[in-house]
């Protein structure tokens, strides 16, 4: 399959459409939320082939969309959001990916960035002490059998209750940091037996711990709300579900491989492997998901104490802690009520390297956010900014309210790490005044600025379409990287 310029159509300033008379599997349109330059860009790879592949899901509602950071992924294209109709809809492990609630959580602090400069480096070594990471690496929790099930079945709250969490933090996370339907029994012994050790760490990849400031401020009520100003020193902490997560995704994609045929269901890509929500496979695969999102959710509010401890360790006990602002996933599927046709509806919805945006009103946010919207945290790379945006009233006209997750990868690790010398990168960091600690300069390398497009075009394109509004814009200081 081979998509030209001349087969996406302009509807709107920022959002295209590949239509569903594209391709006879289509049951709904194509649709890409980009300027016109990420649009050049994002047709350099199978982004929008995978996009019209998802656009061929049983139950599929809408449109398949994907977001400004879009780049190819399994089966589904990395930064996808795809909606099937509940409670028969489709439900595919590829549509929410590998790294189960992968997500990002941001800390903010009562200290400004030029109280502490001297100290920073200081503090990302403490960082690195306390936060274990890198490939495979263990922290210093084993979880019992029993413990193990007791962090599935209650994400967040099994942290807090245990000594290694805040109360207050719970109402700071999305879902409060656990998913009712969780289901430990349908977690594979091998899952188990990888997530054993891994409870807050940060693992490899792009996953990171980053000590940020506030460099600007684009909308000061909003901003207050959410408890940010201008200088302020801020922890960015973005990581997922471990191995237990990845062996999760790997068990059910085999089963529900072998399934679909029992459901007649075809799909142009074997990677797109999907059963219906309502069925044994599907039910299966979701409580296990949700089991591991629970888990991922938990491992961030870990990783919350252990920098909390650093930061006492740094500027001492009598320090004011720091404190939650909030904790979203981006690889997730949840059941949530949309438009269709002018009605409410319940639907699957999958996001994939996409980040739930509500608007304003939206019951499960804390008291103080309900009237501006839900926090959205948008990391860009070591070397360059990330931000807080607030969701708007139109991502749930077009997007499922829904919105990008970050600048999106443009080069492959394989790549990046021909294209980068890790300690000339790591110097010339320095140099910028960013301290980075890492496991091995093969991660420096990976995750160089120069894999990633640039975030404030991907920010501003997601501005400037109406699906959420820019907040503070965060410059890193320090990095903290497997």
């Amino acid at each position: 399959m081979k998509i030209k310029k001349e087969d996406i159509h302009k509807i709107e300033d920022f959002l295209w459409e590949i239509p569903k008379t594209f391709h006879p599997k289509m049951r709904v349109p194509a649709r890409v939320l980009a300027s016109e330059p990420l649009l050049d860009a994002i047709m350099e790879d199978r982004s929008l082939v995978q996009l019209v592949n998802v656009a061929s899901l049983p139950g599929i509602q809408g449109a398949s969309l994907v977001m400004p950071d879009v780049h190819e992924g399994y089966g589904f294209p990395i930064g996808g959001v795809a909606a099937t109709l509940y409670p028969d809809g489709a439900i595919s492990p590829g549509g929410i990916g590998y790294d189960i609630n992968c997500g990002v959580r941001l800390l903010t602090s009562d200290q400004k960035i030029t109280d502490i400069k001297d100290k920073v480096e200081a503090l990302s070594k403490e960082l690195y002490a306390q936060i274990p990471s890198g490939m495979g690496k263990g922290g210093q929790i084993k979880l019992s059998s029993q413990e193990m099930d007791e962090v599935l079945l209650r994400g967040a709250e099994w942290a807090v209750e245990n000594g290694y969490g805040i109360k207050d933090d719970l109402a700071f996370i999305e879902s409060n940091g656990k998913l009712e339907n969780a289901d430990p029994l349908l977690v594979s012994e091998m899952a188990k037996k990888r997530g054993t050790d891994q409870l807050g760490t940060i693992g490899s990849g792009n996953h990171f711990v980053e000590v940020d400031y506030v460099e600007e401020i684009y909308e000061d009520d909003i901003a207050k709300a959410y408890g940010l100003y201008k200088g302020q020193v801020v922890v960015l902490i973005h990581t997922g579900s471990r191995g237990l997560g990845h062996q999760v995704a790997t068990d059910y994609i085999r089963q529900i491989m072998s399934a679909m045929p029992d459901y007649n269901i075809e799909v142009p890509d074997r990677e797109l492997a999907c059963v219906p929500f309502n069925s044994k496979e599907g039910q299966n695969y979701y409580k296990a998901m949700c089991a591991a999102a629970n888990y991922a959710w938990c491992n961030r509010e870990v990783i919350s104490w252990e920098a909390r401890t650093a930061w006492a360790n740094i500027f001492g006990p009598t320090v004011e802690p720091l404190k939650l602002m909030y904790d979203v996933a981006h690889n997730i599927a949840k059941v949530e009520t949309h438009l269709a046709d002018g009605k409410e509806v319940q639907m699957i919805v999958h996001r994939k390297g996409a980040t739930r945006a509500f608007g304003p009103g939206f019951e499960e946010l804390p008291e103080n956010y309900k009237a501006v919207g839900q926090p959205v945290i948008i990391p860009g790379s070591m070397g360059t900014c990330s931000y807080v945006m607030a969701g708007a009233a139109k991502s749930h006209e077009i997007t499922f309210g829904s919105c990008c997750h970050g600048a999106g990868r443009r080069l492959s690790r394989t790549a990046a790490k021909k294209q980068v010398n890790a300690p000339v990168l790591k110097e010339k960091l320095r140099e910028k005044g960013i301290f980075v600690e890492a496991g091995s300069f093969k991660g420096i390398a990976e995750e160089a600025p120069i894999a990633y497009k640039d975030v404030n075009l991907v920010v501003d394109t997601v501005n400037d379409s109406g699906i959420a509004k820019k907040i503070a814009k965060l410059r890193p200081v320090a990095v903290v990287k497997g």
